[in-house]
């Protein structure tokens, strides 16, 4: 009777595996929906005000996220650190990132995906598209989301994801159109890897590792925000690489 329970046990966490992904997308096009219908009836005026709102919230979880990992307490006193991680990691990585050209690929996707789904007169869907796809791809909660879903069948950290991410994309979609709403794309293709990698990526998941990884990721999204606010070109795509290189380095420090 325990092992057959114990069987029973191991299929429901295993038909659970993946759900927290499709949970967090369905969060998505919930939330671009909502932008759509709400974006209707905003002016060009109200749009772009809307758009300068999300960049300055952007900016601050950001900000938030960075300064939380860089600075500690110490014998009552405020300190920082990593700053050379973060120089080494941005460096190497965004040298990386512009080798392979990330940024432009997914601006491709975008113009592919804009054709095929029939709103090729839509000038700012790519825009949308790469925005919202960097906004809430990046960060430390999407990828331990995923390893938790993909080994333990936990989902509750990607259903958090989900509904944080539903309210930024009905704001960013009301402001930025419906290109938002195909970010649900790349989250769906980048935790569902990662879920399906769970087993294999959890090992390098070391505190360190993560700590670098929700450092470099708060910083790629306070670029994001820079480019909301400022419309300055930041390739945050090509700097992408340099979350890899951050959990890299917290192996070789170590």
């Amino acid at each position: 009777m325990k092992y057959a329970a114990a069987r029973c046990d191991i299929r429901e966490v295993e038909k659970m595996i993946g759900l927290g992904t499709l949970i967090n997308v369905a969060g998505i096009i919930a939330g671009g929906i909502i932008g759509m219908l709400f974006g209707r009836f905003l002016s060009q005026r109200f749009q772009d005000t809307l758009m300068k709102s999300v960049g300055v919230c952007v900016l601050f979880v950001g900000i938030g996220g960075a300064m939380e990992k860089m600075m500690v307490v110490s014998n009552d006193r405020l300190s920082s650190g990593g700053t050379m991680m973060i120089i080494g990691s941005f460096a190497i990585g965004s040298l990386i990132g512009e080798l392979l050209n990330i940024e432009l690929r997914m601006e491709q996707f975008g113009e592919w995906l804009k054709a095929k789904t029939g709103n090729a007169k839509d000038a700012s869907f790519v825009n949308g598209f790469v925005t919202t796809s960097l906004t809430i791809c990046i960060g430390a909660m999407a990828i331990v989301g995923s390893i938790q879903d993909g080994i333990y069948g936990d989902y509750s950290t990607l259903a958090l994801k989900a509904v944080l991410d539903l309210l930024i994309v009905i704001v960013m979609t009301a402001s930025m159109g419906k290109g938002c709403i195909f970010a649900a794309i790349p989250v769906f293709l980048f935790q569902g890897a990662i879920t399906l990698l769970a087993k294999l990526i959890e090992p390098l998941m070391t505190e360190a590792a993560l700590n670098n990884l929700s450092l470099t990721g708060s910083m790629l999204i306070f670029c994001v925000g820079v480019n909301l606010i400022f419309d300055k070109k930041i390739k945050v795509g090509n700097m992408l690489p340099a979350i890899i290189i951050a959990v890299i380095w917290a192996f070789m420090a170590n």
